[in-house]
């Protein structure tokens, strides 16, 4: 193994082992020397990596924030509305079942939000982006309240620890057929359907 690629199984260990941490503990309640002590390693061998927990709390959240920013991007070259729509919901859901473990975490704890705050510092407002993808430019109030609540609850419940022995199909669909009723979506005629609108 070359020294660049045991560096880099070194980080991806312990951003593993500081989200297991923070998920147990809360980010404030996770320290530098836990995250050495946990991975086995001194806490010089974290400094060498990330000089403060600030920077590793970023550095989990970031491939989450990196993947909904690319699938916007996706939805937003869509060619017709529902088709963004549903681009938009199907990404917001993926992210959800794949990083369950983050998306709990961040609806508990101050800290992840602090982070992702931080790593979007200069990025367009990814939730104002996400709400204008499924609700268009200038929604009602009513249809504005109602993505937001779509949002928060399929976060909630993909995060939630009742869900955590869902295997990730059940939970995708499940979330999917969910935030397409609420969004007032046609049903799916199969699996790959596509809408026409």
């Amino acid at each position: 193994m070359s020294a660049g690629t045991a560096a880099d199984d070194t980080r991806s260990r312990l951003l593993a082992t500081a989200l297991r941490l923070f998920s147990k503990h809360g980010v404030g309640g996770t320290s530098l020397q836990m995250i050495a002590d946990e991975l086995g390693v001194t806490k010089a061998a974290v400094y060498y990596h990330f000089k403060t927990k600030d920077e590793i709390t970023e550095a989990v959240a970031a491939p989450a924030l990196q993947e909904l920013l690319a699938r916007m991007d996706e939805a937003e070259r869509q060619r017709t509305r529902g088709a963004q729509i549903d681009q938009a919901l199907s990404g917001f859901v993926d992210i959800i079942v794949r990083y369950r473990s983050l998306i709990a975490l961040f609806n508990s704890d101050p800290g992840i939000m602090r982070a992702i705050e931080r790593s979007l510092d200069g990025v367009e407002n990814f939730a104002a982006r996400m709400r204008t993808l499924l609700a268009g430019p200038d929604p009602d109030l009513a249809t504005a309240i109602n993505v937001n609540v779509m949002l928060a609850g399929l976060a909630l419940a993909g995060g939630a620890p009742e869900q955590a022995d869902l295997d990730d199909e059940t939970l995708r669909t499940h979330l999917f057929d969910i935030g397409r009723r609420m969004l007032g979506r046609p049903k799916r005629r199969g699996a790959r359907a596509e809408d026409k609108s």
